[in-house]
């Protein structure tokens, strides 16, 4: 089956890798238990695993019942803080502790993986998160092996990825300190967004945005590099996508756009972005560019959206855009835009089109 021909698919397997291993400490990550052993030693096996893991794009954090300074100096002392981001430190339960993990970097649950050597722990978060995966940690070595934790592709956005969060990070420290309004510290940060036509380096990424964005995605829908290239190459379809950077870095490519175009209407059949951006403005740049092509081209706009347990916010995009409900077809919402009110491009950002 391929995208062009008929629906593609919602909910492809590829949406079981992992996006995030959270570990615990004590007799996990090291060997000992750091309150009696201040020299406990960092467990081999585990660095391996934490190295090849973060190559492949998937991103680390920790939940241990610690002492939050003393843990974070070891970690530090072992050369390894860099790996976890928003580590869960703290007395209070693990699940509660993966849980606040997962919601800092805005993955779902059913993306995270646990690893612990208390069986006890592993059962504890497993009742409260039964769609998390939990590992015993005398596996650590093999959890590469397996098939949750091997994307299909590994993209420079991958190799980038925990960079990228750790740039964000940044931003949000800075964000917290300033001084204004929330439009004056975006303008702050000199931001670029590009919008071009996919080119055949860009599929493989394409393809991991389509299976890693949930919320802000309109359809849910996945595309393989397959039928991506085949739709990069039909004279019916444009397959846009976005990149964004600004002072601190690139957030590398967030978004893209699949428009079916026919002679009297276009119709979008995919529209995303990556939940990292979220908070940047930017979610309607994309989106109000293809009104603006559609309104130029003299044509019709149409949306298809298919509402999922996470993208509501794609609705309402939609529906602030101007799109407005025509039809029904089975689960899937049919939107048409009649173009009486097109948004301008945010003033805090600098957007070029490459098409």
């Amino acid at each position: 089956m391929t995208a062009a021909a008929s629906e593609p698919v919602i909910g492809r397997s590829e949406k079981s890798t992992v996006k995030c291993v959270v570990w615990d400490l004590d007799n996990t990550l090291w060997d000992g238990v750091l309150l009696e052993d201040p020299q406990v030693t960092l467990r081999e096996d585990v660095l391996r695993t934490i190295r090849m893991l973060d190559e492949r794009g998937i991103l680390q954090s920790i939940a241990s019942r610690n002492e939050p300074e003393v843990a974070m100096a070891k970690l530090r002392e072992l050369g390894i803080e860099e790996y976890f981001l928003y580590p869960q430190i703290n007395w209070g339960s693990k699940s509660a502790s993966v849980k606040a993990a997962a919601q800092a970097l805005n993955f779902g649950l059913d993306a995270i993986a646990f690893v612990d050597d208390q069986p006890f722990e592993r059962d504890e978060v497993r009742f409260a998160h039964p769609s998390v995966r939990c590992y015993d940690a005398v596996d650590a070595a093999a959890l590469p092996e397996l098939a949750e934790m091997k994307p299909r592709f590994v993209t420079e956005d991958s190799r980038a990825r925990r960079k990228m969060y750790l740039a964000d990070l940044q931003r949000k420290v800075v964000e917290e300190s300033h001084q204004g309004s929330p439009d004056e510290f975006l303008a702050s940060l000199d931001m670029r967004f590009v919008i071009a036509r996919a080119r055949e380096e860009d599929l493989k990424r394409a393809e991991e945005l389509t299976v890693r964005t949930n919320q802000l995605n309109a359809t849910g829908y996945t595309y393989s590099y397959d039928e991506l290239a085949r739709l990069r190459e039909s004279p019916a379809h444009d397959l846009l996508i976005a990149g964004l950077e600004d002072r601190y870095g690139t957030y590398g490519k967030i978004g893209l756009a699949l428009v079916a175009r026919e002679p009297e209407v276009w119709t979008l059949k995919l529209l995303l972005m990556s939940c990292r951006v979220i908070s940047r403005g930017v979610g309607t740049v994309l989106l109000n560019h293809v009104i603006r092509r559609a309104r130029d081209a003299g044509v019709r706009l149409r949306a298809e959206f298919v509402p999922t347990d996470r993208n509501r916010s794609m609705y309402l995009t939609y529906k602030f855009a101007g799109f407005r409900e025509v039809a029904r077809e089975g689960g899937k919402h049919v939107l048409e835009n009649d173009f009486s009110f097109v948004q301008e491009f945010p003033p805090y950002m600098k957007v070029t089109t490459e098409i």
